[in-house]
């Protein structure tokens, strides 16, 4: 099933696999309308030719990563191993409806701080409420009081 969303100028469709929610699919839009005037080059599941296929991805001149970005389920796992073997500057994961704080403190606790420098790894975390706020599928941008963000 397709969903389509209008960000800003930009349509954007997005697939929903089978097994996959639809919380996961608008975690990915949000955060491409997040992004995308940052990174204007952000690309939504495109392989990278690595164990892990981002959910959103930006490149740099050189074709290095320049942002890596992860939706919903995230492992301590994957996340430890995209800091160790992406040398990615900046990954951010996107959750909905689960305690950030919580999380952001047992990445620290879990994850050697040298993979993890200042600003390198963020967790933004919004309420299921924004279901409802972007059930027209308009995001125009993504109010700040939408979503708590933690630097890990």
């Amino acid at each position: 099933m397709f969903h389509s969303f209008q960000i800003g100028e930009r349509k954007i469709r997005l697939w929903q696999r089978e097994g996959e929610s639809y919380r996961h699919i608008l975690l990915k839009a949000l955060g491409f309308a997040m992004f995308v005037g940052e990174y204007p080059d952000l690309e939504i599941e495109t392989d990278v030719g690595l164990r892990y296929t981002p959910d959103l991805i930006a490149f740099d001149a050189n074709r290095d990563f320049a942002f890596w970005g992860e939706c919903g389920l995230v492992s301590i796992k994957k996340t430890a191993w995209l800091l160790k073997h992406t040398r990615t500057p900046r990954i951010v994961i996107f959750k909905m409806n689960r305690p950030i704080a919580q999380l952001a403190k047992q990445l620290r606790e879990e994850i050697p701080a040298r993979y993890r420098p200042r600003n390198r790894l963020e967790l933004i975390g919004f309420s299921s409420d924004i279901i409802e706020l972007t059930a027209s599928g308009q995001i125009g941008k993504v109010d700040a009081d939408w979503y708590t963000k933690i630097a890990v």
